[in-house]
């Protein structure tokens, strides 16, 4: 009789455990992308800095060797971001929506440096 008890409680505790976790869960998703020069090039070691659209609870990280970056286990919601490297700033991108159980994918591109040309052509 005690031990149907104890393999019930332990039973019960698991499905608990593991319902708990799975609601936890159910609301992370992933934002991950890769930040580029104005000419297309990778930007290695460059600092991206997400927030929610609020303005709240920033966060930072750097991209890799391949200009790569990841915000993983983050809330769903709309979140702004953008990316710092060599004394710039890139444009904000805003209301980027991460889903839960997905990965939400983006390129942030650095503007011109101030000592670049950029050749404008029209009609």
């Amino acid at each position: 009789m005690k031990r149907n008890v104890l393999v019930l409680t332990v039973a019960a505790t698991l499905v608990f455990t593991a319902a708990a976790n799975a609601q936890f869960a159910r609301g992370l998703g992933t934002l991950e992308g890769t930040v580029v020069d104005a000419h297309g090039k990778v930007v290695p070691d460059a600092s991206v800095t997400i927030q929610t659209s609020d303005g709240l609870s920033p966060h930072a990280t750097h991209t890799d060797g391949n200009g790569h970056f990841q915000f993983a286990r983050f809330d769903a919601g709309q979140y702004d971001l953008r990316a710092y490297s060599d004394g710039q700033f890139s444009e904000w991108s805003k209301r980027i929506v991460i889903r839960p159980k997905k990965t939400t994918e983006i390129t942030l591109r650095m503007p011109p440096k101030s000592d670049e040309k950029v050749k404008v052509t029209g009609n």
